[in-house]
């Protein structure tokens, strides 16, 4: 996949925009695919079935373009550890929804943006914080702690209805820390990306190398977990895993990094808030779960973080 110049990245016109609005949609569903999926494939095992078929399709659709994905580069080292840091985030997303709520998880899993800041600023030259992206990481922590203290205040009301009490409250507050955890683990990724020889790999190979790895690290832990068992497959159980490994891990991938070739990165991350909204949207419709005020508050104040995070720098002459 061929990168046009630096200086030929332009503002999001009037397509970006709508392009990235339809995936912020998609990436905000996934936590509901990933739900419903639940119900008839273990964690681990859905999660490695989706990988490995996005690998399969990652490396037709470079075949079809003529693009080699394994001549030397020195990008090996690098892509395996992405590869595991990739993996170890959906082994946290798809446990932790087992233990959580599909809206909860939304707004957790994105604090990512905000990780991701921190590490370019330590990791990445040219990429340090400016005072507005502290105010942003500082209101999101905030925002991401008063949502662990509704946690243990209200519980997880769509945890396994047998489990009551204080039980069924550290089981809704564990899937919420495996959310974060998740969210740093993807910021760790993209931070290996943009600071390793990655950084100057094509996107169909770098993307290979997160997919590929995390379905034999997933396929792996499903066997040695005993995660194989399937249970009563239904249409929508197939439905949402084919959804997650065509629509989610490859297409809405491939245009990411499509996008990223043409427009500039700093204007399409702002609307990286929309995702975690439309999470939230879908998981209280979808799937009828309810959350409290102060989870709200919590919320919009996890987003308002992102978007100062996000933020563009002013141009100065």
């Amino acid at each position: 996949m061929s990168t046009p110049a630096l200086s030929l990245r332009r503002a999001p016109d009037a397509t970006a925009v709508i392009v990235m609005v339809a995936l912020c949609a998609a990436w905000g569903f996934q936590q509901v695919a990933i739900k419903e999926a639940n119900a008839s494939f273990p964690p681990m095992l859905q999660a490695g079935v989706r990988s490995a078929i996005a690998t399969v399709l990652v490396w037709f659709w470079t075949r079809s373009r003529g693009t080699s994905l394994f001549q030397r580069d020195d990008t090996l080292g690098a892509g395996l550890l992405a590869g595991v840091l990739f993996g170890g985030e959906f082994v946290c997303i798809f446990f932790g929804l087992t233990l959580t709520t599909a809206t909860r998880m939304a707004v957790f899993i994105y604090t990512a943006p905000c990780f991701t800041a921190l590490g370019l600023h330590w990791f990445v030259a040219g990429e340090k914080l400016r005072r507005v992206q502290w105010l942003g990481i500082a209101v999101a922590f905030c925002g991401m702690a008063l949502a662990f203290a509704d946690g243990f205040l209200h519980g997880n009301p769509n945890a396994t209805s047998t489990l009551r009490g204080a039980t069924s409250t550290l089981r809704g507050i564990a899937g919420d820390a495996l959310g974060v955890l998740g969210g740093l683990l993807w910021a760790a990724t993209t931070v290996v990306v943009r600071a390793t020889s990655l950084a100057h790999a094509s996107a169909s190979k770098t993307l290979f190398y997160q997919l590929a790895v995390s379905a034999v690290l997933l396929l792996a832990l499903a066997f040695g977990l005993g995660q194989t068992h399937v249970s009563a497959v239904t249409p929508i159980a197939l439905a949402s895993l084919a959804y997650q490994a065509i629509v989610v891990a490859f297409i809405s991938y491939l245009t990411w990094f499509w996008l990223l070739t043409r427009y500039m990165a700093s204007r399409l991350s702002v609307f990286s808030f929309l995702t975690p909204i439309f999470g939230v949207t879908f998981g209280v419709v979808l799937l009828g779960e309810h959350f409290t005020l102060r989870f709200m508050i919590a919320a919009a104040m996890v987003l308002t973080g992102i978007a100062l995070v996000n933020k563009p720098a002013r141009r100065t002459a």
